[in-house]
């Protein structure tokens, strides 16, 4: 049995679900509001923390976080339970990639499991000189992966039109800034 990064036809790995990263906390009173659930900034942190992790396992180096693009909370998770978080590598650019974290609170005595929130981050990979580097690219193999993936085209090309906007909004309101300057 091979422990090396390499498919049994001996190609490389190259699926998303390769850097697949589980991570689990309890909910402990210090993380908690006065409704006895969980902060959602801490839930945010450990979905930046376990994203962190598939993304440097997948491209083999450090990574920052570009971005969160989307956080949804779709129910609380209290006191006491366990959160479940899963982070796959949805999309890889040339030196970003997008992950995917899906967060699960599960109550421990009775096994149950129930989807909390959902979240997609942007991180690029960086050389020994701290700029943005290349990344090995993904192939997705399921009919999940090919769905994810296409659905990260999407939100990527979502987020750079939305940074072409903010960029020509930004021109824009310097301009005018200088109009009313040399008005005085």
């Amino acid at each position: 049995m091979s422990t090396t990064d390499e498919s049994p036809e001996g190609a490389p790995d190259s699926s998303g679900e390769k850097a697949a990263m589980e991570m689990n906390q309890i909910v402990l009173p210090q993380h908690s509001n006065a409704l006895g659930t969980v902060f959602g900034g801490t839930i945010m942190s450990w979905i930046d923390i376990c994203a962190a992790m598939a993304a440097q396992r997948h491209s083999r180096s450090v990574v920052v976080t570009a971005s969160m693009d989307q956080l949804d909370f779709l129910l609380p998770i209290k006191v006491g339970q366990l959160v479940n978080m899963r982070a796959t590598i949805n999309y890889v650019g040339r030196s970003s990639m997008e992950v995917g974290v899906r967060v699960e609170s599960e109550n421990m005595l009775s096994g149950e499991r129930i989807h909390t929130a959902s979240a997609y981050l942007t991180f690029v990979a960086l050389d020994e000189h701290g700029r943005a580097k290349p990344v090995p690219p993904i192939t997705p193999r399921t009919a999940a992966e090919k769905l994810r993936y296409r659905e990260a085209e999407v939100r990527r090309d979502q987020r750079l039109e939305l940074a072409k906007k903010r960029s020509l909004l930004a021109l824009e309101a310097s301009r005018e800034q200088g109009g009313e300057e040399a008005g005085r």
